[in-house]
């Protein structure tokens, strides 16, 4: 299910109010967003092919699953009914880290978001939802690094920004998961 609004925040995350999706999405306003980032026992990224309808970036390749949360809805809540809904998946997420993204498309739509990042392990075999993703695959981070330097125009805007970190922070999260 598409949301038809978001949260308009100002750069510390305070909520400022709410704006329908396109109309925040062509003028530009800053709103908060996830992503979320899968990793198998292998180590490996659980990354999604975009479905060709999306709005902005389809067939583009990105994240495990990344949405915006509903009004009045936690984060993190948002970031474990998204997973759910894109992927059929469910397992522990932990938050990382949030950023700061723009990036304008060449349909006129403009992505102006604070993103907030979590992390989660989990060899369930996903089930794509096909009107959220047209196909995933689990890729190691030596070959996801070398996709992108060579084809970066194959990857989503926020992806790119922000998939080094994530790997940086990948092993913390692991610990953490093995030690309880």
């Amino acid at each position: 299910m598409m949301e038809e609004q978001v949260i308009l925040v100002d750069k510390k995350d305070n909520v400022i109010g709410k704006a329908g999706k396109l109309e925040a999405h062509q003028k530009g306003l800053l709103h908060r967003a996830l992503s979320v980032f899968i990793f198998n026992s292998k180590g490996e990224m659980l990354i999604q092919q975009r479905a060709p309808h999306k709005y902005h970036t389809p067939f583009l390749w990105s994240n495990t699953a990344c949405s915006h949360p509903r009004i009045n809805e936690l984060v993190k809540h948002a970031a474990e009914r998204r997973l759910k809904e894109e992927m059929s998946i469910e397992c522990d997420l932990y938050y990382a880290f949030n950023f700061l993204y723009n990036a304008k498309f060449d349909n006129h739509l403009i992505e102006n978001e604070l993103d907030h990042v979590f992390i989660g392990f989990c060899d369930e075999i996903p089930k794509p939802n096909p009107s959220e993703v047209k196909n995933y695959r689990y890729i190691n981070s030596y070959d996801l690094m070398n996709e992108i330097n060579e084809n970066p125009n194959i990857f989503t805007p926020w992806f790119k920004i922000c998939f080094d970190k994530v790997l940086k922070l990948k092993s913390i999260f692991e610990k953490k998961v093995l030690v309880t």
